[in-house]
């Protein structure tokens, strides 16, 4: 199955949507299983699949990790074989759908903590409300974005950075009629070699707690 979606590739525009089903369904997840796991909504995942909606890297990190892989598993990603790279040089590639373009700037080595990237922002962007381990640090290069963190709306111009924690949720959007250019860096593991497995493990909130607790997938469900 995975061959099959593997097919869909156009080069250098990998379809996640196709590729995030088909290891969905090796791995006898549903959609809500998926969504309990990667915290992400389950409409939102639907969209994907069906790439009417295209993940922010971030957001598709979260997925990856839920289905047992790295991000590597959807994307072709620039492979550095050292830790210089060359203004100019720096391979370009975005998601399919996706007006963002990313240039990687860390490099990939045993036990390195931060991932790396020059992003370019169209004007009229907005990205998904997200959540997730570790931190970001943004640092605006050219341009200004609108940062929400928490509720809380600011406008980031050329120079402005901003540093927090992952958890908090947070969202952007680039609300000028001018492209921005920034520098993301943070701990969330996006191109890394190794990922944790799923384990068929889905997430369920009970009443009251905020924290989910752990509930195995009865091998009996309907799956989708």
């Amino acid at each position: 199955m995975a061959q099959t979606a593997l097919a869909e590739v156009e080069q250098g525009h990998p379809k996640v949507g196709a590729l995030i089903r088909a290891r969905r369904r090796q791995q006898h997840m549903t959609l809500m299983d998926l969504g309990a796991v990667a915290d992400v909504s389950v409409g939102y995942l639907s969209q994907v699949e069906r790439d009417h909606a295209t993940p922010s890297l971030g957001t598709l990190a979260q997925i990856a990790r839920a289905l047992g892989v790295s991000i590597d598993y959807f994307v072709a990603a620039p492979a550095p074989h050292n830790a210089l790279t060359r203004a100019g040089e720096r391979n370009r590639f975005s998601l399919d759908g996706s007006s963002i373009i990313y240039e990687r700037l860390g490099a990939d080595f045993p036990g390195n903590q931060l991932s790396s990237f020059i992003m370019l922002v169209p004007p009229g962007y907005r990205s998904e409300t997200v959540s997730h381990e570790g931190e970001e640090i943004l640092y605006v290069l050219e341009g200004a974005i609108t940062q929400r963190l928490d509720g809380e709306e600011m406008v980031m111009s050329a120079g402005d950075s901003l540093h927090f924690r992952g958890n908090r949720p947070h969202s952007w959007a680039n609300h000028t009629d001018q492209p921005a250019k920034l520098l993301w860096t943070g701990t969330l593991a996006l191109f890394r070699s190794t990922a944790r497995p799923s384990r068929q493990m889905v997430a369920k909130a009970k009443p009251g707690i905020d924290k989910p607790v752990r509930k195995k997938i009865n091998s009996k469900e309907k799956r989708t």
